[in-house]
């Protein structure tokens, strides 16, 4: 499992994880795709905002290899946003490639996109 060097590992100043720390034993947890409620806490969407701001910074939009990114954060984006690179996709390997799609990454989260924001 890759580990993604400089990638922030939380939303500073809460539990919201974007990276883990070590691969599970049992095998990568399945990337699936998590529906998105209108009616989300602030707090859930701020997190996804942050996790978008900090992949584009980070890889912008080349292809990444899942590596240490949470499975979780990465859910409810994935699909939408975060598409599969490779073909076939296996979504429970550590290594499966992701790109962003930055049309619907920049629709939904405009704020991830804005260099004024600080989201460290």
């Amino acid at each position: 499992m890759i580990k993604h060097r400089g990638f922030p590992g939380r939303l500073s100043g809460t539990d919201f994880q974007f990276i883990i720390r070590r691969a599970n034993p049992k095998g990568a947890t399945e990337l699936v795709r998590r529906e998105r409620y209108r009616d989300r806490r602030p707090a859930d969407r701020r997190a996804d905002a942050a996790f978008m701001a900090a992949l584009w910074a980070h890889f912008g939009d080349e292809p990444f290899e899942r590596g240490n990114l949470d499975a979780g954060r990465l859910s409810w984006l994935f699909g939408r946003e975060v598409l599969p690179h490779d073909d076939p996709f296996d979504p429970t390997s550590y290594e499966a490639r992701l790109v962003i799609d930055e049309t619907a990454a920049r629709a939904a989260f405009p704020e991830a996109f804005d260099e004024a924001e600080d989201w460290a």
